[in-house]
C-alpha cells in the first residue's frame, strides 16, 4: 500500500505548529511512572518530531533531548527551547552513534514510517539494559463534545462521511512483529484527555488531520472553503465560547532485547 505523508507539505506546517493540542506531558507522566524514573534519563530521541511538541515534552524526563524530522517545512516551525536539538533525518536513517540513546519515542507517526527499517535503526541506537526503551504513542480525536452529545452524530455521519480518512499503515506494533525485529513488548497504557476549543480553533485543528490535508493538497477543495464549512457546521453545537472535546490515546512500551 502506498503511504503518502501529507504532513510533508509546506502548507501544513504552519497551522500544525499552532493548532495541534499540547497533550504530551500526560504521556511523559505515564513514562516516568512505568519506568520508575527517580531522576532524568541521560538521552532521549523523539523520531518524526514534527514541529517539536513531542520533543520539548521529553525535557521533563531526560537531560538531553533530540528531535529528528525529515520534512524541512516542519523543522522551520519547531519550538526552540534549550536542551532540545533538532536534526533533519529520516526515521529509518538517523545520524546518531550505536547504543547512544536511552529512550526513543514516536508520537502519532508510526503509520508514516517503513516500520521494519525504523525498528532496525531503533535497535541500533538504543542502549542495552537497563535502559533501551522504545515508546510509541498516539492521541486520537474521538469526535465527542462533553457539552453536546449531538456533535458526535455530526462527526460520524456528516464530517467523516464527507472527508473519510485516507488509507494508511497501522499506528501500533504487534508483540509478534516487534519480537521479529529485536524488541520485547512490555505494556500497553490507555489514557483519555480533554481539550478545550473555540469554534475557530476546532475548525483549524480539524484542518491538520490527514483526511482534510489530503483533500486540500490534492487540490479538491481550498483550505479557506473547508474552514468556512467547518465553522458554519460546528457553530450550532456551541452554547458557550468554548467546548470540551474528548481525545483518547494509547502508549506502547518496548524493550530492546539482549543479543
Amino acid at each position: 500500500m502506498k503511504n503518502t505523508n501529507y504532513f510533508a507539505h509546506d502548507t501544513v506546517a504552519h497551522r500544525y505548529a499552532y493548532a495541534r493540542p499540547y497533550f504530551h506531558p500526560i504521556v511523559m507522566q505515564h513514562i516516568r511512572h512505568y519506568l520508575k524514573l527517580d531522576s532524568p534519563l541521560e538521552t532521549a530521541l523523539d523520531v518524526a518530531c514534527g514541529t517539536g511538541h513531542s520533543s520539548i515534552a521529553l525535557k521533563a524526563i531526560a537531560r538531553r533531548v533530540y528531535g529528528a524530522e525529515l520534512a524541512s517545512s516542519m523543522l522551520a516551525h519547531v519550538i526552540r527551547e534549550s536542551e532540545v536539538e533538532y536534526v533533519q533525518a529520516a526515521a529509518e536513517n538517523l545520524p546518531f552513534p550505536d547504543e547512544s540513546i536511552d529512550l526513543m519515542t514516536v508520537c502519532m507517526a508510526l503509520h508514516w514510517l517503513d516500520r521494519a527499517a525504523f525498528l532496525q535503526e531503533a535497535y541500533r541506537l538504543l542502549r542495552s539494559s537497563p535502559s533501551g526503551t522504545l515508546v510509541i504513542y498516539n492521541n486520537r480525536f474521538r469526535g465527542i463534545m462533553r457539552e453536546n452529545p449531538d456533535f458526535e452524530i455530526w462527526h460520524r455521519d456528516v464530517y467523516i462521511q464527507r472527508y473519510p480518512p485516507p488509507r494508511r499503515k497501522p499506528s501500533t506494533l504487534t508483540a509478534e512483529y516487534a519480537a521479529r525485529h529485536g524488541f520485547h513488548y512490555l505494556k500497553e497504557q490507555d489514557y483519555t484527555n480533554n481539550i478545550i476549543f473555540t469554534v475557530r480553533d476546532l475548525a483549524v485543528y480539524l484542518s491538520t488531520q490527514s483526511n482534510l490535508i489530503a483533500v486540500i493538497e490534492e487540490g479538491h477543495e481550498s483550505l479557506e472553503a473547508i474552514q468556512d464549512w467547518l465553522v458554519a457546521s460546528i457553530r450550532p453545537f456551541f452554547n458557550a465560547p468554548t467546548g470540551t472535546f474528548v481525545f483518547n490515546g494509547r502508549i506502547d512500551f518496548f524493550k530492546k532485547a539482549e543479543t
